[in-house]
């Protein structure tokens, strides 16, 4: 009797159920393994409200402590009256806060998963933008932490819904660094 030989559908299908067995491995492993983490702190936002539409240069150079309420462990938490996010590591400890500029539609407050990652595109209001991390949608729209390509900060557009959470430039590249795909936003009021 001849040996028989598998068709080749069975061998493609094969090969294709192992590498996802192996890829499915690895992402489990990377995902328990160290993450990047930045290291430099910007000031915390003047005391005083500002109606300009960026933060006051004269800040004092201190990290604000992270709102109570606002979950454990490795996490990006924005706080909605305060228009200030932290970059929290595993150890509940703040490694970077920086003042954001919203649009018009906000988040409600909540647990949220980051869950599209973007290098660069086109925001709704026609600014370029860098760094575009999707968290959240609500009325329809799109919810995003990003920085502006050229580093400027414009004011959300008049009679626009626009989700964007805009930082300066070295903020939303630091952002884009601890933010991979699954890392927890918790928004508190």
């Amino acid at each position: 009797m001849a040996a028989r030989r598998l068709p080749s559908w069975a061998w493609v299908t094969g090969l294709t159920a192992g590498a996802i067995v192996v890829v499915g491995a690895l992402t489990v492993r990377a995902d328990q393994g160290p993450h990047p983490v930045p290291t430099a702190a910007s000031p915390a936002p003047s005391a005083k409200p500002s109606t300009s539409a960026k933060p006051s240069a004269s800040a004092p150079p201190k990290t604000a402590p992270v709102p109570d309420g606002s979950g454990t462990g490795r996490r990006i938490v924005y706080a909605l009256g305060a228009r200030q996010v932290w970059l929290v590591d595993a150890d509940d400890q703040a490694r970077r806060t920086f003042t954001v500029w919203p649009g018009t539609v906000d988040p409600d407050p909540g647990t949220y998963t980051i869950s599209v990652r973007k290098d660069a595109l086109t925001g709704s209001d026609g600014v370029a933008i860098e760094h575009v991390i999707y968290f959240s949608a609500k009325s329809g729209v799109n919810i995003a932490f990003s920085n502006a390509a050229d580093g400027s900060s414009p004011p959300p557009a008049a009679g626009k819904l626009t989700g964007g959470v805009r930082m300066p430039k070295p903020d939303g590249t630091a952002l884009w660094a601890f933010g991979a795909t699954g890392t927890k936003v918790h928004v508190v009021d």
